[in-house]
């Protein structure tokens, strides 16, 4: 056969293939979804994952038509999580909630995961900047940031801070705060942010980079807020600085929560999940859910999420390679 006819006749079918594909897919988004789905959320119940999951969820399940069922699996700063969704069918009906943190710092601080985040996930949906407060236990002394800075600097090695893990933004908040800081404080890792919020309140913690969940408490005031650890001030607290402010320049340790999905997950479903949780996330309720545990809602198209989560990777590559930073 003429080898013009047979590479035309080899194109045809490629395209044929890929016509076949994309008709199925659209077919298959049409019937989705046919039933519950699934958000597995990597990290213990009452952390920041968990509560935007279940904030969401609700009127995610009326715009679908179909049960948002959350499961918490948590483990191994997000890795356990993400493993199951990573392995699970790539039909839309499993969806991560995580931390940017799973994608953008593991790779870094586990020499060797069960999984690729940035080839076995696709990001689906971003739900919201979390920033991290500097808050401190009510009977340290300092007022305020410049003073803490001094107090830490006068007890190197006698004042300690939690984190819900290594390699957490509140952990690495911690690592830019003592590098940039000149500080020496012990870091006490627990599983989840909500264990370390509670010895903190139990005195037995001196300070931490709380994630949001503990601002009733600041407002309670049995926490002391000293200063935000992002690049602008908290719209919840407006005469808070932040440290870059108080003179820790570029300081920056905000993280993007969001949705992700399976790799292989027919783009129309990811579409349509990205277009329904950007109008939850438009909300006035969802909005204010998320403003009061201190984060801002931050809808993204799924290639905007993905080049965030990439951008983010880089900054807190430098602090880990620098700290020495691994997994526990």
């Amino acid at each position: 056969m003429n080898p013009f006819f047979l590479r035309s006749r080899r194109l045809l079918m490629a395209a044929a293939v890929a016509v076949l594909g994309l008709a199925a897919q659209g077919a298959f988004a049409q019937a989705w979804p046919s039933k519950p789905v699934r958000v597995i959320v990597n990290f213990p119940p009452g952390g920041a994952a968990d509560q935007l999951a279940r904030s969401i969820g609700v009127p995610l399940q009326e715009a679908l038509g179909q049960p948002v069922v959350v499961e918490n699996r948590a483990g191994a700063n997000g890795n356990i999580g993400g493993e199951v969704v990573a392995k699970s069918p790539a039909d839309g009906y499993t969806l991560l909630m995580s931390s940017g943190g799973m994608v953008s710092v593991n790779p870094h601080i586990y020499p060797k995961m069960a999984f690729d985040p940035g080839k076995d996930l696709v990001p689906v949906a971003s739900a919201a900047r979390v920033l991290v407060y500097l808050v401190t236990k009510p009977s340290l002394p300092p007022e305020n940031i410049q003073d803490f800075i001094k107090y830490v600097k006068a007890h190197p090695g006698q004042l300690s801070y939690g984190s819900p893990g290594s390699g957490s933004s509140p952990h690495l908040a911690g690592e830019m705060l003592k590098s940039q800081a000149g500080l020496f404080a012990v870091h006490v890792p627990y599983r989840g942010a909500a264990p370390a919020l509670q010895d903190l309140l139990a005195g037995q913690l001196d300070f931490y980079f709380d994630p949001g969940i503990g601002l009733q408490q600041v407002k309670a005031g049995k926490l002391k807020l000293l200063a935000v650890g992002s690049p602008k001030r908290s719209p919840m607290f407006p005469n808070v600085p932040t440290l870059d402010e108080a003179g820790l320049k570029g300081f920056d340790a905000d993280t993007v929560f969001g949705y992700y999905a399976p790799a292989g997950t027919p783009a129309p479903v990811v579409e349509r999940l990205n277009r329904e949780i950007n109008k939850v996330l438009a909300t006035q309720a969802v909005k204010d859910r998320i403003l009061a545990m201190g984060g801002e809602a931050l809808p993204l198209a799924p290639a905007e999420f993905g080049a965030k989560a990439m951008e983010d990777s880089k900054r807190f590559g430098a602090i880990i390679k620098e700290r020495k930073i691994l997994a526990d």
